[in-house]
């Protein structure tokens, strides 16, 4: 129980993420408080409801671009989740200015609140598309990424307060992703669209997400950037897996979108060391001393992590099991 008696903040906490954890947290990790910070009176109310009204949940309206409520949200917080984003793609692309102020400025309004407040842990959640960016959204979720890595020369020597990054794929079944997508186009008995053939990508549950955020708050130093060992999948086999009779119409891809997704660069691989169930790409920085993967195997120099190359593959038939749980 890694988070016992802890006071946690999560930003974005009304989230697909952001629900998916607190629930988890309350059920297996006794808590002294979880604060839920968003800007959603409405997913509020509906999140209170569901966690049955929990003596040890705070529900708090504010956004990450307000740098002063978020200081005062913080107060007294032992770790902060950062979770708020903004994460569609077209949307983001569609509105950068937006994109910036919620994924860049927010991420240096939670930093400087850690900072200021000497939160003892901090953790980014971040994604793919911050690998190789090619859409405005990864590009401010790299941004995002330095400004929490380097935040810890911030921190001084002291370190009272450490920074750390979890970067991981597609959550399976979230707002916006394809599942949700798919059945709502096979309830009104449409085609389902289908950008690219070719496309791949990496998949990852809410359930396992939170696992390995939770553990990584466990192990975090500082510094240090969390990637899962997690499955690829085929778009072509998730087609598949739904069986619809319907033609599929393929539409091409959008703004912004990749045919495969990265989790970590050919650049990041000489500082990369492999766990278990993880990744994890130690910073390149004089400051930090600390070897979280000591016990790791170092990755070769030419080491790139890959949806397309990957040696996990989800099957046919494991996606099906997806789509009926999402």
């Amino acid at each position: 129980m890694k988070l016992k008696g802890k006071t946690i903040l999560i930003t974005g906490g009304t989230g697909s993420f952001g629900q998916a954890f607190v629930a988890r947290v309350l059920a297996q990790e006794n808590p002294k408080a979880i604060r839920v910070y968003s800007r959603d009176e409405l997913k509020q109310q509906q999140m209170r409801v569901a966690l049955k009204d929990d003596e040890r949940l705070r529900f708090l309206i504010g956004d990450v671009r307000d740098g002063k409520r978020l200081e005062r949200a913080c107060e007294g917080v032992d770790i902060i989740i950062h979770a708020a984003a903004m994460k569609q793609v077209p949307a983001c692309e569609y509105n950068p200015i937006e994109a910036i102020r919620t994924n860049i400025d927010g991420a240096i309004n939670v930093i400087e609140a850690a900072l200021n407040l000497h939160t003892p842990k901090v953790i980014a959640l971040s994604s793919d598309k911050a690998v190789h960016p090619v859409n405005l959204y990864g590009a401010t979720k790299l941004c995002a990424e330095k400004l929490f890595v380097q935040a810890n020369s911030y921190a001084g020597l002291s370190k009272k307060t450490s920074f750390s990054v979890v970067r991981y794929g597609n959550v399976v079944a979230s707002r916006g992703s394809v599942i949700p997508l798919f059945k709502e186009q096979i309830l009104r008995g449409e085609p389902l669209t289908l950008t690219d053939e070719r496309m791949t990508r990496f998949w990852i549950t809410l359930e396992q997400a939170v696992d390995f955020v939770v553990a990584s708050i466990g192990m975090m130093k500082g510094g240090e950037i969390f990637v899962p060992k997690i499955p690829s999948m085929k778009i072509v086999d998730l087609v598949r897996a739904f069986n619809y009779a319907k033609v599929v119409k393929v539409i091409g891809i959008r703004p912004g979108e990749k045919i495969d997704e990265f989790l970590i660069t050919k650049e990041e691989g000489p500082r990369t060391y492999e766990l278990a169930d993880r990744y994890v790409i130690e910073p390149e920085f004089p400051w930090w001393t600390e070897r979280v993967a000591k016990r790791g195997s170092r990755m070769s120099g030419g080491f790139s992590y890959d949806s397309r190359n990957n040696k996990k593959w989800l099957t046919i038939k494991e996606m099906k099991k997806l789509i009926r749980i999402a």
